[in-house]
């Protein structure tokens, strides 16, 4: 119709739609449009934003009548539960109408919230104060924030505006405090902040997360919100803190806030409320966590180092170092999670300095190094550039130390070959080309001068003509002058030790900077002659020591030549645990590649084969071998586990072999396991459902059940099987038995025949310890495994050990099969027969219930006989008792007094015995359960909540209550 075309057109745009999804909308038929059209229009807006604004403006109102307000606060908080889920689920319209400049939605909620938390921050200073009632109202002075002139103030959206301590008008202030303490004791100010938080979530959705932080008062109301009495709150609070601390320009928005919140509450250093709500929440895990995770990010989220480090020490000072430490052994997986991350993270100053100091003297040292090698470099070039310059290793006289004129020249005491290398030891290395000038010097030392300016310089003067060998030898000129007119000094080898010497950390001074010091005139390997150095190396030789080795041995493993590396086709650290794998095979290569065609598993363990299984060749290997045996290269050049694996990637189908041969060696023991696990099921459902006296004994349980709840919440006609752990939490009026005593003496003394129950039941505790989901899975890939095994036996039908495997297990996997099916089938009508839900109670939470309650029903029986036996000695000792007080002297009046302050004491001890205070944990309808007849936990500790008698539901209550 027109009607429908129209609305096809119009109502999308209506929809307010982001683009991305107005495109998808746009790709749809009609009729699909249609459908969503008409979805929409069912969905209809609760009220409109306005609604709920007047509703809060209302609670506002702080000079109301306090019985009035009692009344209309008591929809308070259901108003903000509604107002959240509008928030969440509304199209973006309402939310967008809801803050508009006409409405003010977050100026009010803002406002809300500061009202709503006043009289806890109130009632805190006055306390930490300790002021009397003439100055509570400077403490509400300073308790919350000028919110009225937020939105109007000038400084809007600066730091300034953040830190403004906010008056309330003390003509209101008793009643507002009075309203403020009760809105403060529901769930208000949680809500509100669920609320703060939808709005924050549409803002980033829409492209602008700047509303919620640009606010002066809101980010400082929430995090006020920290001194709420319910750690649920106070985790919302962290967790969205720590949100708002990793969106850009939110860290200092955050720390801001946190000032506000020290000047506000009074406290001496910042953080110090947030640390001490963390080491007294202990015993909530969920605080915790978030408290760990807001410092987490508080601290580490700063690029700025120092930054960093102070607030890292802030921290420190308030004791969280030393906290930490104390919860290292707590058993919270996520809480240890972030304490781990925030000790990662942490910046020691001390040692950081430490390793800056040694990189410092490491460069240095590397920096000398390469100082004297590139003088080194200089030498031996000037050397062998000028052939008429005599060479050192030709002189049969060691050469004179570089001189100082006028002294004369000390001679070297060091073998000549100390400058350039003899061939009679080894070869020298090819020649560099001779150096280019030195940047910075006219003539390159230690060479004569070169060309410089299209002048030569002289060549050396000839050397002089050789003496006969029994004359004297003079000593050969010395080298030539350097650019500054100093002499070279000589070259010294490096020493080789015996062992590895630690690092002597000094400063070196280089050759060129001995000339006219001390050390021209000194000789060290004069003295390393003279002294015995094996000693000195025996007492400082560094921990970590190879084998010791000669010095001969050293040059002589040098002077060995690698034998030339083979071709690597696989990725090295896995050839190499492919050569561990195969050396576990004891086989070669084509006796493994063999074995697996034919499946011979007598020759391949079934644990060879499963290693084997991570090396069958990739994608990226198989190219390579391809690529390889392309360019028809020989195969002695590549590696043994190379060779594998071109002759093990050549097998057909070789990765459905492998998993037919892991198949065959471990379907034997896999059935040998599977059977029991599902036999046991089958027998302990079939006992249990079959068993009636288990079902009369269900009947007393509940007949009980009911007679003592039935006039508080009327008869139930069933219960939860956990219903049966609780039978040991109530506890009788003199506290000696449980509700189960009673019912198992009731039980021996009315039902005699019901005693032995347990006989019916069998294998209750091998089927607890059974996850079925499990064990059918197994089943499920032991039969494609079968599927698998008989498709490859098609294709190679003269394989005699899969006929032969075939044959021999295709009924034994039938029958597992249809035990399986048995197994699932018993289990699952067993569970509904009991009442619960197969789905959600597996045989390790279904059967265990059985085994407690048997336990304890046998446990229960011996102490009814031990009590039995304690009854009849005291009745035997009261009939002796009269003949012996009659025969001894009659009992004094102070024996007789102290007998009766005994008693009161005893009654005494009972009494304070039974007012003992009960630690619970918060659920649902506990604290009503609480004042009307509070129940007491021997056995488990707090938290663990019993179960409750219902018609099909389960209830939240506190253990004993039935």
């Amino acid at each position: 119709s027109k009607q429908k075309q129209k609305q096809l057109k119009t109502h999308p745009n209506s929809m307010n739609l982001p683009p991305d999804k107005m495109k998808l909308l746009s790709q749809y038929d009609n009729e699909k449009k249609w459908e969503l059209i008409c979805d929409q229009e069912r969905f209809q807006v609760k009220n409109p934003p306005s609604a709920y604004i007047q509703k809060l403006k209302s609670y506002l109102d702080t000079g109301a009548f306090s019985g009035k307000f009692k009344r209309r606060a008591q929809e308070s908080t259901q108003i903000l539960r509604e107002l959240e889920i509008s928030l969440r689920t509304n199209y973006i319209g309402w939310v967008q109408e809801f803050l508009n400049e006409e409405n003010k939605g977050l100026d009010v909620l803002v406002d809300y919230l500061a009202f709503a938390q006043c009289s806890v921050t109130y009632d805190m200073d006055s306390t930490d104060n300790g002021s009397p009632g003439s100055d509570k109202g400077k403490a509400l002075d300073r308790s919350m924030e000028d919110l009225s002139r937020s939105s109007n103030s000038p400084t809007q959206g600066s730091s300034k505006a953040r830190h403004l301590t906010v008056r309330l008008n003390l003509a209101h202030s008793r009643k507002a405090l009075r309203n403020s303490r009760i809105v403060s004791q529901k769930d208000d100010v949680h809500v509100c902040i669920m609320c703060l938080r939808a709005i924050m979530n549409y803002q980033v959705t829409a492209g602008d997360g700047t509303l919620v932080m640009n606010h002066p008062a809101c980010v400082n109301e929430i995090t006020l919100s920290l001194n709420n009495k319910n750690p649920r709150t106070k985790a919302l609070v962290l967790e969205l803190l720590a949100a708002v601390c990793l969106v850009r320009g939110g860290h200092d928005i955050i720390l801001a806030a946190f000032d506000n919140f020290k000047e506000v509450c009074g406290e001496k250093n910042r953080f110090e409320k947030l640390m001490e709500y963390f080491r007294n929440e202990d015993c909530n895990i969920d605080f915790m966590v978030a408290c760990m995770q807001f410092i987490n990010i508080v601290v580490h989220s700063v690029e700025n180092m120092n930054f960093r480090v102070f607030l890292q020490y802030e921290f420190t000072q308030l004791g969280l170092d030393d906290y930490l430490e104390k919860l290292r052994y707590s058993e919270s997986d996520k809480l240890q999670v972030q304490i781990q991350a925030y000790l990662d993270n942490i910046f020691d100053v001390g040692a950081l300095l430490e390793d800056t100091e040694t990189k410092n003297a490491v460069l240095e040292h590397v920096e000398d190094l390469q100082e004297e090698v590139g003088q080194l470099k200089l030498i031996k070039m000037c050397f062998f550039s000028f052939p008429d310059f005599p060479s050192p290793s030709t002189s049969p006289v060691p050469p004179p130390a570089p001189e100082i004129p006028p002294a004369p020249p000390l001679p070297f005491t060091k073998d000549s070959s100390s400058l350039v290398p003899s061939s009679s030891q080894e070869e020298a290395p090819p020649l560099p080309p001779p150096a280019p000038p030195l940047p910075g010097t006219s003539v390159p030392p230690p060479a004569p001068p070169l060309p410089v300016s299209g002048t030569t310089a002289p060549p050396p003067p000839p050397p002089p003509p050789l003496l006969p060998a029994d004359g004297p030898v003079p000593p050969p000129p010395p080298p030539p002058p350097m650019a500054d007119g100093t002499n070279l000094p000589g070259i010294k080898k490096p020493i080789q030790t015996k062992f590895r010497m630690p690092i002597f950390n000094w400063v070196a001074l280089k050759p060129n900077q001995i000339n006219g010091t001390v050390f021209n005139e000194l000789n060290d390997e004069k003295v390393l002659q003279e002294l015995d150095m094996n000693d000195f190396e025996e007492q400082f030789k560094t921990r970590a020591q190879g084998q010791a080795r000669e010095l001969p041995a050293l040059k002589a493993k040098a002077s060995q030549k690698k034998a030339p590396s083979k071709v690597m086709l696989i990725e090295c650290n896995r050839a190499k645990n492919l050569a561990i794998t195969l050396r576990k095979a004891g086989l070669s290569i084509d006796g493994i590649c063999k074995a697996i065609q034919v499946y011979d598993l007598q020759s391949l363990s079934l644990d060879f084969l499963e290693l084997l299984m991570r090396f069958i060749p990739t994608e990226y290997e198989l190219t390579v071998i391809r690529k390889y045996e392309k360019e028809q290269r020989p195969l002695d050049e590549l590696s043994d586990e190379d060779q594998f694996m071109i002759k093990f990637s050549k097998i057909p189908r070789l990765a459905e072999r492998m998993n037919i041969m892991t198949f065959l060696g471990n379907f034997g023991d896999t059935v040998q396991l599977l059977l029991p696990q599902l036999n046991s099921i089958i027998a302990a459902s079939m006992s249990l459902k079959a068993s009636t006296k288990l079902r009369q004994i269900l009947e007393i349980v509940l007949a009980f059940g009911n007679y003592l709840n039935s006039s508080k919440r009327g008869a139930a006609y069933g219960f939860r099987l956990q219903s049966l752990d609780a039978l040991l939490d109530m506890k009788s009026t003199d506290r000696k038995q449980t509700l189960l005593h009673y019912i198992v003496r009731v039980i021996q003394e009315k039902y005699s025949d019901l005693t032995n129950f347990a006989n019916d039941l069998h294998f209750l505790e091998k089927a607890a310890a059974v996850s079925l989901d499990s064990v059918l899975q197994d089943v499920r890939g032991l039969q494609k495994g079968m599927e698998l095994t008989r498709k490859e036996f098609m294709r190679q039908d003269d394989s005699a050990v899969l006929k032969d495997f075939l044959k021999a297990n295709t009924e034994v996997m039938e029958k597992l099969q249809a035990d399986g099916k048995t197994a699932q089938e018993a289990y699952e009508s067993t569970v509904e027969y009991f009442g619960e839900n197969p789905k959600t109670t597996p045989p390790t939470m279904f059967f265990p219930t059985f085994v407690r309650f048997v336990k304890a029903y046998k446990k229960a029986e011996e102490d009814i006989q031990l009590w039995k036996k304690q009854e009849a000695a005291a009745k035997v000792e009261e009939v002796n008792s009269p003949s012996q007080e009659e025969k001894g002297a009659p009992k004094s009046p102070t024996h007789k007094a102290k007998r009766q302050q005994m008693d009161l004491i005893s009654e005494l001890k009972k009494k304070q015995l039974v007012k003992e205070p009960l630690i619970y944990e918060e659920k649902d309808g506990a604290i009503e359960d609480i004042i009307t007849d509070p129940p007491r936990r021997t056995g488990d500790g707090p938290g663990k909540v019993g179960a409750a008698w219902n018609r099909g539901t389960r209830e939240k209550q506190l253990p004993g209550d039935f």
